[in-house]
């Protein structure tokens, strides 16, 4: 009989609630469920609260409203409902931000928000600046990264910031085209586990510097709504999660991970798919 994992937490990402009719992608191509993804939240919801033994954590992997609530006026609402169906959760919620988040608010409205997941200890050991990434550890031998996908970014900052004319500056030199908007996605680092629109653009630094590390395992990431997975060349997994918002109403998209020793193993519900990842 195998042993019972170390701990476990549940996986969402691109929520992108809205109170909206479906619409669909800017390509006008695939369908998105904007009201019904605050439903196929608490019924996720309701399936971690019923996990024995209790998850550890919930990680949301970033776009939890959706940017139409910006033009509609509506982000503040819209994310109180999403903070309302999450807060029914007795264990904590890790919040990462993605280019969503940041159609809707401003990087200091966002830290007066529930986005705001810092833990009390990880607010007090921030660097200088507004870069919003934390550590924590829910076992011994154990770390969660949680990382700003949009430090460099000009999404979320007043124009006369000086890290908005940095990101400005590195747009007009490295975006091919004349849209001065970010070409980041808010996680994914691994061309294998993404494609390339979605992919952060320094990518290749970001894995350099995990590269340079034996002791990392995997890298979680939202964005691409299609979901993605590869095993790289450094025996790290590299899982994109599926996102909620072109979820059809009669299936879901989350999941669990429970960690193991040697292996994490990820129970997916709806468009989903099992996995077990060994290290």
């Amino acid at each position: 009989m195998e042993a019972a994992p170390l701990f476990s937490f549940g996986v969402i990402a691109d929520i992108q609630y809205a109170d909206a009719e479906d619409g669909y992608d800017f390509g006008g191509f695939r369908r998105r469920y904007y009201r019904q993804s605050l439903n196929l939240l608490r019924d996720a919801v309701e399936a971690w609260a019923a996990e024995r033994p209790p998850l550890a954590f919930v990680l949301q992997l970033g776009d939890s409203i959706d940017g139409l609530n910006a033009r509609s006026g509506e982000a503040e609402g819209a994310l109180e409902q999403v903070l309302a169906a999450l807060g029914r959760l007795p264990v904590p919620v890790h919040h990462a931000w993605g280019n969503h988040e940041f159609y809707n608010f401003s990087r200091a409205r966002l830290m007066r928000t529930g986005l705001n997941s810092h833990p009390a200890r990880a607010m007090a050991d921030l660097p200088a600046g507004d870069c919003q990434a934390y550590h924590f550890s829910p076992a011994a031998q154990f770390r969660i990264v949680v990382l700003d996908a949009y430090d460099l970014s000009i999404l979320g900052r007043e124009s006369d910031n000086p890290r908005y004319q940095e990101s400005l500056q590195l747009l007009r030199e490295k975006n091919p085209n004349n849209n001065l908007n970010s070409p980041t996605g808010h996680l994914p680092i691994h061309p294998d586990a993404s494609d390339r629109v979605c992919l952060a653009w320094n990518y290749e630094d970001a894995l350099s510097v995990i590269h340079s590390h034996q002791c990392v395992v995997c890298f979680l990431a939202g964005h691409l709504h299609d979901g993605g997975y590869c095993l790289d060349s450094h025996g790290v997994h590299h899982l994109t999660l599926e996102g909620v918002i072109e979820t059809p109403p009669e299936s879901n998209a989350f999941g669990t991970i429970y960690v193991y020793e040697d292996k994490m193993i990820l129970k997916g519900r709806g468009r989903i798919s099992d996995r077990v990842m060994h290290f």
